[in-house]
Order: C-alpha cells, then structure tokens, then sequence
C-alpha cells in the first residue's frame, strides 16, 4: 500500500518496515472494539483490498480510513472499493448521520471515487505531514441510520 500510494496513508514505507510485530498485531486487531471496523476483500487467498472506520475523540462521527485496493482489481467494474465501502457505511450508520474521511489533493482516482459515491468536499483543509507536502482534504457524505 505504502510503496503504491504513500500519500494516501499518512506514513511511510521505512517508517511501516521499522514497525515491531506488536504493532502490527494491534492494528490487524482493530475490527475488534465495536468502534472501529475494519474489512478486507479477498480473492482465493490473495488480500486484494482493505478498508477501515473509526470513532475518533476529536470528530463528531465516524471516520473512513485505510483505503486501500490492489492495482489489478481496482475499478467500477471490479467492484471491490464500493463493496467494501458499502460495509463500512453500514458499521458507520450505527455511529453517525455521516461519514468523513480525509484525502489527499494530488489523489484525483480516489477523490472521484469518492465523488461517484456520494461524498462532497466541505472545504475544510490541513497540511499533509509528509513528503510531498500538499492538502488533505476533508469530504462528507451523509448516511441513513438503520431502521431510518
């Protein structure tokens, strides 16, 4: 993911290698606390896509996070983002009336995705942290809670 798309994950391939087990072990364990979801798209035994939503402290609702799907089986026609993305709407309608995630401004292919399914820019803006510097831009898309 990291040597694909660095800007979208907000760390760095070194960094990502540098990491003990415990940590990765703690991170695969996210799907665990109800307030967290994570998913994984597979395909024979390949992991082929990954997506995460959390509660974070600072943000009144659920955010979208750790967006990821392998080159091959990336596209409308692969389906493999929207139904991933399908399955954190529904963890995330238990959480909130919306959705958030944050994008970065040099990832046109995502920020059409997420555009094709219903997310709009809300002008909010911070710095990226990392080389190449730039924008992560924050967009929304509302959500129907279950039984509404």
């Amino acid at each position: 993911m990291l040597a694909d798309t660095p800007i979208a994950f907000g760390d760095t391939l070194e960094h990502a290698r540098r990491r003990e087990e415990r940590y990765w072990r703690q991170r695969a364990a996210r799907g665990e606390d109800p307030r967290q979801a994570h998913l994984i798209a597979e395909s024979g035994d390949r992991w082929v896509g990954t997506m995460g939503g959390y509660l974070p402290s600072e943000h009144p609702g659920p955010m979208l996070i750790g967006v990821y799907v392998s080159p091959d089986f990336r596209g409308e026609r692969a389906g493999v983002a929207a139904a991933l993305l399908e399955g954190i709407e529904g963890w995330a309608a238990g959480w909130g009336d919306a959705l958030t995630l944050e994008v970065h401004e040099q990832n046109p292919r995502a920020i059409r995705f997420y555009e094709r399914h219903g997310f709009t820019l809300t002008g909010r803006r911070r710095p990226y942290e990392l080389p190449p510097g730039g924008l992560e831009l924050e967009m929304i898309k509302p959500l129907r809670r279950p039984g509404g």
